[in-house]
């Protein structure tokens, strides 16, 4: 694990804001200069602290309105079916996350589709199909009341 210091962390929260900024405001803000910056950057980047660079579009304004919580319980005595398990829903591209858990529940996905017969179609044809499956429990988000991709890093690192 990188170690990262106050400098890469406010690089961090600049560029996690707006992944478009320039080097130029970055350095500004940051109080260096372009070029130590994008060693930095380059740094972070070769060491797998920024996975990538990407834009974040507004699910409900293109036609993907509904955002839905599957909580999924694997059969227990079928475990050799997790990688299969793992690689379908990693192939769904209606599926934007997917984490194991701890507990009762097994995995649980975050589905984004146009509304709830896209789920329901979803549910049917695909997720439940899946070879080890024994319950889905689906959830359909209301209101994202908060909704971001942005770490803390600021905060740990002056907790630190």
């Amino acid at each position: 694990m990188m170690e990262i210091d106050e400098t890469d962390a406010r690089i961090l929260d600049c560029l996690q804001n707006d992944a478009s900024m320039s080097l130029n405001d970055v350095a500004d803000i940051v109080s260096s200069s372009r070029s130590a910056v994008w060693r930095r950057v380059q740094k972070m980047e070769a060491d797998g602290i920024i996975k990538k660079h990407t834009i974040l579009l507004d699910g409900p304004r293109i036609g993907l309105g509904v955002m839905v919580f599957a909580h999924i319980k694997m059969q227990a005595q079928n475990r050799d079916s997790l990688p299969e398990f793992i690689a379908k829903v990693g192939s769904f591209p209606e599926v934007m996350e997917c984490h194991t858990l701890m507990g009762d529940i097994d995995f649980i996905l975050k589905v984004q589709v146009k509304d709830v017969q896209a789920y329901e179609d979803f549910f049917w044809n695909q997720l439940s199909k899946i070879d080890g499956v024994r319950e889905i429990s689906s959830s359909i988000a209301l209101t994202a009341v908060k909704n971001t991709t942005s770490l803390p890093v600021l905060h740990h690192i002056r907790r630190s």
